[in-house]
Order: C-alpha cells, then sequence, then structure tokens
C-alpha cells in the first residue's frame, strides 16, 4: 500500500479536480492547485481580517480536506466513512469523519476564513497525521 501522505495527496487532488466541470484547471499541476486553494503566507494572513464571515468557498474548500480523509481512510482500511461538518458565518465549527459509529477525526475551528497551511508540505504532514491517528483511533475502538 502507498504511503499515507501519498494516498492522502492523491484523495485530496481527485476532490479539487472533480469540481472543475470545464476543465479551467487542467494546466495547473496539483502542488499549484494546493496552493491557490489551502497555502497561506504570513503576508495573506496579514491581509485577512480577525474577524470576518466565511464565504460558502472556503467552506466547501475545507470541507473537501476532510472529505479527502475519508477517502483516503477507506481506501486505507475498506471502512465507509462518513464527513459531518457544521460551520457558522462566522467560521465557527466542527468537522468529524465517522467510520462505523467511531469518530475517527474531529476537529474544530474558529476563525475558519484564515485556514490554511503555510506550505505545501505543512498540507501534506497534517493530512499524514490525521490519516495515520484517525486508523489507530478506529483500530484501538473497533469492535
Amino acid at each position: 500500500m502507498e504511503n499515507l501522505k501519498e494516498l492522502f495527496k492523491k484523495a485530496l487532488v481527485g476532490q479539487i479536480r472533480a469540481l472543475d466541470q470545464f476543465g479551467s484547471w487542467d494546466m495547473k499541476s496539483d502542488d499549484e492547485l494546493f496552493t491557490m486553494k489551502y497555502i497561506k503566507t504570513k503576508e495573506d494572513l496579514k491581509s485577512i481580517p480577525i474577524i470576518a464571515d466565511i464565504d460558502d468557498v472556503q467552506t466547501k474548500d475545507i470541507r473537501l480536506i476532510f472529505q479527502a480523509l475519508a477517502l483516503a481512510f477507506e481506501t486505507a482500511t475498506g471502512v465507509m466513512c462518513n464527513v459531518v461538518m457544521e460551520m457558522s458565518h462566522e467560521g465557527f465549527g466542527r468537522v468529524v469523519v465517522i467510520a462505523d459509529k467511531i469518530v475517527v477525526v474531529d476537529k474544530f475551528f474558529k476563525d475558519a476564513h484564515r485556514f490554511g497551511y503555510r506550505t505545501i508540505e505543512d498540507l501534506e504532514i497534517a493530512g499524514e497525521k490525521f490519516l495515520a491517528d484517525g486508523i489507530k483511533i478506529y483500530n484501538s475502538f473497533k469492535g
């Protein structure tokens, strides 16, 4: 089986590309898509207000990460997952990934309009960690 980082990346880029109905991202590399959606530098964060509403695109982009985690988890374990996400317009919320009756990923958000990673490597590491921890949790609690 491929390593968890690659499994997460493959699932995430698949989720992103599935949204490209008109092929406008065909010429973009996977890393360009990750940067466009999830990478925020210090300078980017300085231009985003501390208090602001989150828009639907940002909410959907955050959900994509957890859908990719669910898909990667299913690929790695063969166990089907569901993603449940609740997000207020102010950017407060929570997302969980559930396998069987077990919550394998649980993430709380505040200021979700500022959500992002500094580098692509940070995004990959976070995805790998969520996935590895989720598999460990599932294996320790499954019946």
